[in-house]
Order: C-alpha cells, then sequence, then structure tokens
C-alpha cells in the first residue's frame, strides 16, 4: 500500500477544486478508502471514480463506492455538526459512514442501513479496520429508516430514491434535514430539504447519479444491462417496452446538427433535465468501457453517457463535438423521426435562456395541497418544481 497517502492528498485536492468546506475535505484526509475497497490497488481507489462493488444476476450494478466528489458534495449539503445523530440510507462499503462518524466526533452517533446481508457484513469489518467501530450498521429495508435510534438530526441517502420515505422524515428532529438523490422523472438530484411550514422544500439541489434502491420503495424507473462486455446499460423513467438496442446501433446511422452548443456540464446538467420534464421517450445510455457510444458526451463517475430519445427498435443520442457543437445521432428504421424531435429540445432548451439546476426550487407536500404548477405525483409525496427568476 505504498504511496496511498500522495493519492489520498491529490484526491483531497480534487474534491477540493469543487467548492467544498474545510471540515468534509478533513474528512477525507482523515478517512482511507483504500481499507474499504481493500481488493484494489491504490491507483484505483483513489480516482474520483465510482467503482462498482456488486452486480445483481443479469450482471446490472446494484452496489457501489459512490464517487467521492459527489460524496462530498452531498455532505456540505447534510451540514453535519459535532454531536449530532446521523441516520445513513444505504451502507454500501462502509466508507460514507466513516466519514460521517468523522464528522459528527465521538459525542455523535451514525447509524447506517442497508438491504444486503453481506454488504452489512462487510461494512462492519471495514468501519472496525478503519478504527469507526462505533458506527452501527443495520441489515433492513432502509426505507423504514431505524426507529430505535431516532429522533435524528440528519438523514442521507446514498442510493437513488424515487420518493421521500415518511418513515425518514417522521424520525427526524423539529430542525432535522435529509438528503437524498431524488428521482425527477427519471433523473436523479441531491437535495436537500427542511421543513417549511406545514411541507418540505429544497435549501439546496445539484446533479447527482446513484444505483436505485431496491425492495418495496423502489420506482418505476428500470435499467437493463444491454452488453455486459462493455457494461452498455440504458435508463428509463418508468417500465417501458424497447426494442433491440444493439441492432439499431450496428446499423446505419443519421447525423443532425442542432446548430448549438453546450459544454458537458451543460448537458448532464440542464439539458438531461430539460429533456427528463419535457419528453417522456427520454432515456440515458452508459458504458464503462468504449465500444457502443460514438463519443463521450458526459464523461462522470467511470462512465460513458448519453442522453436520447428512444421509440421500439429506434433511438437518437446527443453527442457533442470537439468544439462542443452538438449534434444528434439517429438509429433505427424510425431514426431520422426521433433525430428531429431531439433537435427540437434542444432548441427549446436554448430558447428557454438554458435553465440549469442551480437555479431549480423542489418542495415536497406529503398532506397539504401544493400549489399550481409543474407537478410530479410520488406514491408519498407531490413534487412542485419552480426556478428561481435570476
Amino acid at each position: 500500500m505504498a504511496g496511498w497517502q500522495a493519492l489520498r492528498e491529490e484526491l483531497v485536492t480534487q474534491v477540493r477544486a469543487h467548492g467544498i468546506s474545510g471540515g468534509v475535505a478533513e474528512a477525507f484526509r482523515a478517512v482511507p478508502r483504500h481499507v474499504f475497497l481493500p481488493d484494489l490497488p491504490p491507483e484505483t481507489v483513489y480516482r474520483d471514480d465510482a467503482i462498482v462493488t456488486k452486480r445483481d444476476a443479469d450482471g446490472r450494478p446494484i452496489s457501489s463506492s459512490s464517487q467521492p466528489a459527489i460524496m462530498a458534495l452531498m455532505l456540505d449539503q447534510l451540514g453535519v455538526e459535532p454531536g449530532q445523530r446521523v441516520l445513513e440510507i444505504g451502507t454500501g462499503t462502509g466508507y460514507n459512514a466513516a466519514l460521517l462518524a468523522h464528522l459528527v466526533g465521538p459525542g455523535g452517533q451514525v447509524v447506517s442501513v442497508d438491504i444486503d446481508a453481506d454488504l452489512v457484513e462487510r461494512a462492519r469489518e471495514h468501519l472496525i479496520d478503519a478504527g469507526h467501530p462505533e458506527v452501527t450498521v443495520v441489515c433492513g429495508d432502509g426505507g423504514e429508516g431505524f426507529t430505535p435510534a431516532a429522533p435524528y438530526d440528519r438523514v442521507i441517502a446514498t442510493v437513488g430514491v424515487w420518493d421521500l420515505s415518511p418513515a425518514w422524515l417522521d424520525q427526524l428532529g423539529p430542525e432535522g434535514r435529509v438528503v437524498a438523490p431524488l428521482d425527477v422523472r427519471g433523473v436523479q438530484r441531491s437535495v436537500a430539504m427542511e421543513r417549511a411550514g406545514g411541507h418540505w422544500t429544497s435549501r439546496s439541489v445539484v446533479p447527482c447519479g446513484f444505483m436505485r434502491m431496491r425492495g418495496p420503495f423502489a420506482g418505476p424507473e428500470t435499467t437493463l444491462m444491454l452488453d455486459r462486455a462493455s457494461d452498455l446499460a440504458i435508463s428509463l423513467p418508468g417500465a417501458g417496452e424497447i426494442g433491440d438496442v444493439l441492432a439499431a446501433l450496428e446499423g446505419p446511422a443519421v447525423e443532425m446538427p442542432t446548430g448549438a452548443s453546450a459544454s458537458r456540464a451543460q448537458l448532464h446538467d440542464g439539458l438531461s433535465l430539460w429533456l427528463a420534464m419535457h419528453e417522456p421517450r427520454w432515456c440515458m445510455m452508459s458504458e464503462a468501457q468504449p465500444r457502443w457510444l460514438a463519443s463521450p458526451p458526459l464523461d462522470l463517475s467511470g462512465f460513458t453517457m448519453a442522453a436520447g430519445i428512444i421509440d421500439g427498435d429506434s433511438l437518437c443520442l446527443l453527442e457533442p463535438e470537439v468544439d462542443d457543437t452538438l449534434i444528434v445521432r439517429g438509429y433505427g428504421p424510425e431514426r431520422t423521426r426521433l433525430a428531429t424531435d431531439l433537435v427540437d429540445h434542444v432548441n427549446a432548451w436554448d430558447g428557454a435562456g438554458r435553465p440549469m439546476t442551480a437555479g431549480l426550487r423542489i418542495d415536497a407536500y406529503l398532506e397539504t395541497a401544493p400549489p399550481e404548477g409543474l407537478l410530479i405525483h410520488k406514491r408519498h409525496t407531490t413534487l412542485a418544481l419552480s426556478w428561481n427568476a435570476d
């Protein structure tokens, strides 16, 4: 493990470049990530990448060590203070729980819940090896929270959630805050929420991407593994029927210029959110090894990603050129029609002033009636979305 200290310092430097607070950065400096990923070389462990740690029978990733930069952003959103009690949903390797334990200090308490018994057992071992045996790790359905240790000052979900669980909100103290990667019609945004009268309102919203919650609290969004060799997968906002995607990608393509340019950050942030809000056929494709996607539009967390539209045996994807000029590539028998629709969406987003996540406000209503506007109805809550005028 020689040389991991220098690699960890480099990771801390990269994390701080995202505007992370000194306290959270110090937690990353104090907690060794390699203890939670003992089978990997330090050169891999200390990259600012997500690392898949478990797959299901179909080869789909179902657990990972999250990208450190995203973890840091969410910990800053959480605003953990020494002495607080924190509930974490999704233990994974235990690394984030150790960061939380460092932040709350000896006077605080961290409870972490995971649905997989094998992950829970390994996380307990990792936490002991890292010097944090005080963390309580529970095997159970995270959607139920953990009543015996409530109330909590903070609740954080490190797994993509379709809706806010009423149990989390009930187990929070009066001044509590919840941070969760919340589904917004198929895209995820990490939302920090606090009570505001009879509902919950966002204090900050940032882009993110997490594996989805499993069990009774899972949502309708679907991820399908298309090619295990490259980890090519497609994510859909709901349970939809799709055709032979690989055959379409291997067939003839049509290219259409959009007349617009955008950085990869704008694609991942504003344009993907616009598609989710305005296009029910929208999809996101990703792969870990270059093979199927013509270019890397969204190189995040160790995966190449591309947003687009899918309809049966046809699909189209947004892809930037070297100069960030956006083009659309269409595949399948209806490639021209879909590509035209996607170009129209790009132009509409551009004409609307390119709204981004930074100006997004999300209010969650459990019992009181939400105001008129852009509403998303969930199982337990209704989300009301709006953008700040500035």
